[in-house]
């Protein structure tokens, strides 16, 4: 049996592992290598070295680009989590005590599946529907609760605005999935910690602060990097929500959004690789990061 072991795992993972090399790893190696081209996409590859990552740097939509995932970057995540948090925490453990056990608000199973309905919903579905929501007209929803004699709000037509908008889209759309999964987690918690800290005087908010999240850091920690890859994402939702495809003016242009654009508007397939590139080793890049800045505050925890 044991003589048969390891042709019986090789055989098992030779399938999975070669249709991950097809699909994942052959397409990054292919991004690499279009990213020192001029391809248009059709015709002829031409190798032009490192000038597409020139073009990168002195191109201020790039920088502009990047400044709104940094943005999106920063809030998403801290954001999401703590909404999050305190929501599964008030659904576990802020309702009342009986019989020295500690239970979560009345209805919480309920609210649970309310929270997490948003996931239900296909992401361009969500921006669709929020298009509305943030209309620049009297038929925008948020235009509509205004009386009539009320100048309507921009929102997503607005430079200043449109970013935050597209913001709270995704926060809206994340926050029910990590509710359930930070539930899941605090429900593995030991009540016995719960009660004992309980009886020690300890208030909602030293459990919240000293007992829930400390047990719970495993978990923050996947949900803050799984959020910071969203971040670096947000192409569904400023591609159908933003004016003009990241408008105004560049005012929601993401990254994501111009690897799209340059490769089927602009037929700049070598640029937009490069563009692509640079994704990748700043989504790495912040990955390696936060789980290794995580770890250090968790230990010393």
């Amino acid at each position: 049996m044991r003589h048969g072991k390891y042709p019986f795992i090789i055989g098992f993972l030779v399938v999975p592992v070669a249709l991950y090399c097809t699909f994942v790893v052959a397409a990054y190696l292919q991004a690499f290598q279009l990213s020192f081209t001029g391809w248009s996409g059709f015709g002829r590859i031409t190798y032009i070295g490192f000038e597409n990552f020139h073009k990168l740097w002195n191109d201020d939509l790039f920088w502009q680009s990047l400044r709104h995932n940094l943005f999106l970057l920063i809030l998403l995540p801290v954001v999401t989590v703590a909404v999050a948090l305190v929501i599964a925490f008030l659904l576990n453990v802020g309702g009342s005590s009986r019989g020295g056990q500690t239970r979560g608000v009345r209805g919480s199973k309920a609210y649970r599946i309310i929270f997490f309905f948003p996931q239900l919903l296909a992401l361009a579905i969500v921006a669709v529907i929020f298009q509305r929501v943030f209309g620049p007209d009297k038929s925008g929803m948020l235009n509509g609760l205004f009386p009539a004699s009320w100048n309507p709000w921009l929102f997503l037509a607005d430079e200043r605005w449109a970013m935050t908008c597209i913001l709270i889209v995704l926060i809206w759309q994340a926050v029910g999935f990590y509710v359930v999964l930070f539930s899941a987690g605090m429900g593995s918690i030991p009540a016995e910690i719960y009660e004992a800290a309980a009886l020690d005087g300890a208030s909602r908010i030293t459990l919240f602060f000293r007992v829930t999240i400390p047990l719970l850091w495993g978990t923050i920690q996947v949900a803050w990097v799984y959020l910071g890859i969203a971040a670096f994402d947000a192409f569904a939702v400023v591609n159908i929500m933003s004016v003009d495809r990241g408008g105004p003016n560049g005012a929601t242009s993401v990254l994501s959004l111009m690897i799209w654009r340059n490769t089927f508007e602009f037929s700049q397939v070598g640029y937009a690789s490069a563009i692509g590139v640079v994704l990748f080793f700043l989504t790495l890049t912040f990955a390696a990061l936060t789980l290794r800045v995580t770890r250090r505050e968790s230990l010393e925890a």
